[in-house]
């Protein structure tokens, strides 16, 4: 691979999973006019995120990144977003007990518009149309017009990602994550949930922790880090034109940084190590997350190791493993010792969604045991190597819809048509994200404990 980078080198590369926009004229005046808008992120903003995601590889923190499958123009509002953001809030503290370690809250959200696709058209009846893309390339309704990629789509997702992080920052700085806030939310939780005997144990804990910090005046009125949390955002870099639009030197260091999101990702479809993907991130300086799939192999995944992260810095590289409830167990550990032979820094995350996809009454869904089942197997795999299983990556809403079944509430493939509300792939509800963040919690402080015994022993 050439050494020479520049913000467009990627158009000299072959590409996947690109739109086919009829006007180039129109597309090109777009981005151009993206280029001069200010940034929607920082640079020191991104080497925070690094930071604390370095100190997640070294095995002293724990990645909790999650949110929409596609946002979408249509469900834009505060309420949404403030539901997201406070069901966040709640797995997050219940995580950080859990684990006994910082939790670095990173959304999929102000960005996450893009998505790549198994096939560029899609049929129904004796009608094919290009496929629905994301709402920053074109609409989700089933007609010639909407399905036509348009570049003006751009300017609308910027705007809306810039909306979205403005209300995101007055809630992570205003008070609004006051950690008693979140707690008396997570109460609330249990005290609904079918499950409450099996939550209470661990939420009483909390409440002792919190009430003995009150004790010794530890409040959020003289603290103010239980008033105040850091939040980034993340999303997949699908579209390159849009991200090289948003690309900007920063003043103080000279390096070139994305400033569409904190971190961005590459997909498992957009991972080949001589294409235009690849070589776009492996020249900014965010935190970059890759994601591998059953396709991915031991030497492969070095290779991109190499390419993404030469200087082997800690939390530069992220990897979202993508596998399957049924295949994690014969492809995660392969991957692991090859990493942890050739002395790479990286954080591991497990993304249960992506890989237990099934067809239920003609919905899309997932099960809840199937997600619980890979997050399982993931810590297990981790603890058998010696690792630090380091992240979960999910896709999730502070909504209650109906598109995963299972959890507490035993959703049915009946229920699905209830409120079925995704632009793309099915979301676990707020409900069910808690309960996976208790449930995730339980095994922590369970490996916790044997670590202990062993330690003792």
């Amino acid at each position: 691979m050439a050494q020479t980078w520049t913000p467009n080198s990627w158009r000299q590369k072959p590409i996947q999973q690109v739109p086919d926009y009829p006007d180039l004229a129109a597309l090109e005046t777009v981005e151009a006019r993206l280029a001069k808008y200010p940034p929607l992120v920082f640079a020191g903003e991104a080497r925070r995120l690094k930071s604390a995601l370095a100190n997640v590889a070294e095995g002293r923190g724990f990645l909790l990144q999650g949110g929409d499958c596609a946002e979408s123009f249509a469900e834009h509002g505060a309420d949404t977003i403030r539901d997201f953001f406070r069901a966040f809030l709640q797995m997050a503290v219940v995580l950080t007990f859990g684990a006994q370690q910082p939790v670095v809250k990173v959304g999929r959200i102000a960005g996450q518009f893009a998505k790549p696709r198994s096939s560029s058209v899609e049929k129904q009846g004796d009608v094919t149309l290009p496929s629905y893309r994301g709402d920053i390339i074109n609409g989700i309704e089933f007609t010639e017009e909407a399905r036509l990629p348009n570049p003006e789509r751009q300017i609308m997702a910027y705007r809306q990602s810039a909306a979205t992080l403005n209300l995101l920052r007055a809630f992570a700085m205003g008070g609004y994550a006051n950690l008693e806030n979140v707690h008396q939310w997570m109460l609330g939780f249990v005290k609904d949930s079918p499950q409450a005997e099996r939550y209470r144990k661990l939420a009483d804990r909390i409440s002792e922790t919190m009430d003995f910090m009150k004790a010794i005046g530890i409040t959020s009125e003289n603290h103010p880090s239980l008033r105040e949390t850091d939040f980034f955002t993340s999303h997949e870099a699908l579209l390159l034109g849009y991200e090289q639009a948003l690309t900007r030197v920063d003043s103080t260091s000279g390096d070139w940084y994305a400033t569409s999101g904190h971190m961005i990702w590459i997909g498992d479809r957009t991972r080949q190590p001589d294409h235009a993907h690849v070589e776009y991130c492996r020249g900014i300086k965010n935190p970059i997350g890759l994601k591998c799939g059953p396709s991915m192999t031991a030497d492969g995944l070095l290779e991109l190791i190499d390419i993404l992260n030469p200087a082997n810095e800690a939390g530069r590289l992220t990897l979202i493993c993508r596998f399957g409830h049924d295949k994690v167990a014969e492809h995660l550990p392969r991957l692991i010792r090859a990493v942890e032979r050739e002395g790479k820094k990286v954080v591991w995350s497990c993304d249960p969604m992506h890989g237990n996809t099934i067809t239920l009454n003609n919905y899309k869904t997932r099960p809840f045991e199937r997600i619980l089942s890979e997050v399982e197997s993931f810590f297990q795999i981790h603890r058998a190597e010696g690792t630090h299983p380091g992240g979960i990556h999910i896709e999730m809403t502070g909504n209650d819809v109906t598109e995963c079944t299972g959890g507490a509430r035993a959703l049915s493939g009946d229920d699905l048509a209830d409120r079925y509300h995704t632009h793309c792939d099915p979301r676990l509800n707020a409900d069910q994200a808690l309960e996976l963040a208790f449930l995730l919690a339980e095994r922590m402080k369970g490996g916790r404990d044997e670590k202990k015994m062993v330690v003792n022993g």
